[in-house]
């Protein structure tokens, strides 16, 4: 069965809807209205292997702020709705990934505590429409709305659109690895808590 979660969320600054399946094949169906980010979140669908469906009306006129950190909020929160009670998944995973000069490492745990470590340099203030220091604030809502320590570092890299997509398909790998349900746990919650 497939795990899936559609969030909408209505504000005076976003309407955004958006639908996930962790158990996907990649597809995407993406609008934001910034044509790198819904890039990002291309690649984050397809090298996840998530289906993501998302459409986003944001008040772009002002900038790019609350269309990102918005989108975020939603992903984290359909992401920790469609694992469920997290019995029998990975829980913990880490990916490296390489893009042209660039090394970006993401290390995931969907313990239900919130938490970032991000560690990117990026020099720019642009990458087409979308503003770099945005990069963190997506990041940051994604933990704290899907309730998981993320941790994203930067090994090697100098390429701000690299940086930020390798930051993306390391967080997309990762985060696939974590979601999978491992048949060693048959059903069990990896925590001696008993909970996540």
């Amino acid at each position: 069965m497939d795990r899936k979660a559609t969030v909408e969320r209505k504000t005076g600054e976003t309407d955004i809807k958006l639908t996930i399946n962790l158990d996907g094949k990649g597809k995407a169906d993406v609008n934001t209205g910034i044509g790198f980010f819904d890039h990002m979140l291309i690649s984050f669908a397809k090298h996840g292997r998530f289906d993501l469906e998302l459409s986003c009306e944001g008040d772009l006129y002002v900038d790019s702020h609350h269309t990102i950190e918005d989108v975020g909020i939603v992903l984290g929160k359909a992401i920790k709705e469609a694992v469920g009670d997290k019995a029998g998944i990975a829980r913990y995973a880490s990916f490296i990934m390489p893009m042209d000069e660039t090394l970006v490492l993401s290390a995931v745990d969907l313990s239900g505590r919130p938490y970032l470590n991000y560690d990117l340099k990026l020099t720019t203030p642009r990458v087409g429409y979308f503003d770099t220091e945005m990069t963190r604030e997506f990041f940051y809502a994604v933990s704290y709305a899907g309730e998981m320590n993320l941790h994203l570092k930067q090994l090697d890299g100098s390429n701000n659109h690299h940086i930020i997509e390798a930051a993306f398909k390391a967080f997309a790998n990762a985060l696939r690895q974590a979601v999978k349900i491992d048949p060693e746990y048959e059903g069990e919650i990896l925590s001696t808590k008993g909970t996540l």
